[in-house]
């Protein structure tokens, strides 16, 4: 199953970002949502690196300039390939030229020798402002089908334009995708736990959970599993790093669940021999959002018990899952939409719906096949009495 915006990214060029004045730049918080990083981050590369913003504005917030992010950009990309910070940021000030800060610290010079893996990172690597190659943790561009967030491409002031491709976190090339995506991806290629659970609550809470699966979880798993894919099966821990992740965050944002009224539940199951379990679990808290009785029975329900959970249920409608086509069975879609309960003369059967890519061009004569999450939602409300 596949409307969002960016969190950290509203125009840039009018003097706004998220709807708030910039001042010349962006503040820390701005900084962090943009890199896909917490706040916390930030400030402590400022403080114990030197990272920070080389202009102050006196009694008000730091400012961030498209250089000072950049940099961080830098570091960002530099640490996600297992340098450590320190080393890191040692590469990162040695790509710059010298200048001295406000608070006294002192860039390092353009000359300066570096070693160990920060010095073949420097060496291989683009600077901070080029647009880089596909690098070891790029996974592609997500396909979210949306124009850039302003942030993207416009400069935040005469002279001083901000990259057109954000890299921060991995030397991502992520392109033309909401900024939402872009964090969540670099999170998830950093394993960084903290990070992806409030990038993901946030987009959930700020877009609804069907906009925010469709338009920015969705194309992030998509192009988490393209670069798995590219890469000779690397990158497996990324992908169920981030799964996990997102079934916690659609867990611990639905409400609870819907009392059961009579002929209203809907039952949710995977086919016999699929696993991916993901799409599913998204669809039953969209239903809860809606407060419809859900019944979930995960991955791989055997044949037996599906047919004994509708039996005891007595849903309005079943919802199977099937990822491939050597999963998706015709004859069992096809049994359960000929189950039959109730006493005679008013006996009730369910509405079967198959979901999933595996049901493509095996489609089941007179059941509906939803092609995405809001689509399959807005069957299932139009059948599942009130």
């Amino acid at each position: 199953m596949t409307g969002a915006g960016p969190t950290g990214g509203g125009p840039i060029g009018d003097g706004t970002v998220g709807g708030g004045p910039i001042g010349g730049g962006l503040t820390t918080g701005e900084v962090a949502r943009r890199l896909g990083v917490a706040p916390t981050t930030v400030r402590t590369w400022d403080r114990r690196y030197g990272l920070g913003p080389d202009a102050h504005t006196g009694g008000r917030h730091r400012r961030w300039t498209p250089t000072d992010v950049a940099r961080l950009e830098r570091m960002c990309a530099l640490t996600a390939t297992g340098i450590p910070p320190a080393e890191a940021a040692h590469a990162v000030l040695g790509e710059t030229t010298h200048a001295p800060t406000p608070a006294g610290r002192t860039r390092a010079t353009q000359g300066e020798t570096l070693t160990g893996p920060a010095a073949r990172a420097a060496r291989e690597g683009d600077s901070a402002g080029a647009s880089p190659g596909p690098g070891p943790t790029d996974p592609g561009p997500p396909d979210a089908g949306t124009a850039p967030p302003p942030s993207d491409r416009t400069p935040a002031r005469a002279g001083a334009p901000l990259p057109t491709r954000s890299r921060a976190g991995s030397g991502l090339r992520l392109g033309d995708v909401r900024q939402e995506c872009k964090g969540i991806a670099r999170a998830a290629l950093r394993l960084d736990a903290p990070a992806l659970d409030d990038l993901l609550q946030s987009a959930i809470a700020e877009h609804g959970l069907v906009a925010a699966w469709t338009e920015v979880i969705m194309p992030t798993l998509q192009a988490v599993g393209r670069k798995w894919e590219s890469s000779g099966e690397r990158y497996v821990e990324v992908e169920h790093f981030l799964s996990w992740h997102v079934s916690g965050a659609l867990r611990r944002g639905a409400p609870p669940a819907a009392p059961d009224r009579p002929g209203a539940t809907v039952v949710l199951a995977c086919v016999p021999g699929e696993n991916h379990t993901l799409p599913l679990e998204v669809l039953a808290a969209a239903l809860a959002e809606r407060g419809l009785p859900v019944r979930m029975f995960g991955g791989a329900l055997p044949v037996e018990s599906l047919v004994t959970a509708v039996r005891r249920t007595g849903p309005a409608a079943v919802g199977l899952w099937a990822q491939s086509r050597a999963t998706a069975s015709r004859p069992l879609a096809q049994h359960v939409a000929a189950m039959e309960w109730g006493v005679r003369g008013a006996r009730r059967k369910p509405v079967v719906l198959t979901i999933g890519p595996g049901w493509s061009g095996r489609t089941v004569a007179g059941l509906p096949r939803p092609t995405g999450l809001a689509e399959a939602v807005a069957v299932l409300e139009s059948v599942v009495p009130r």
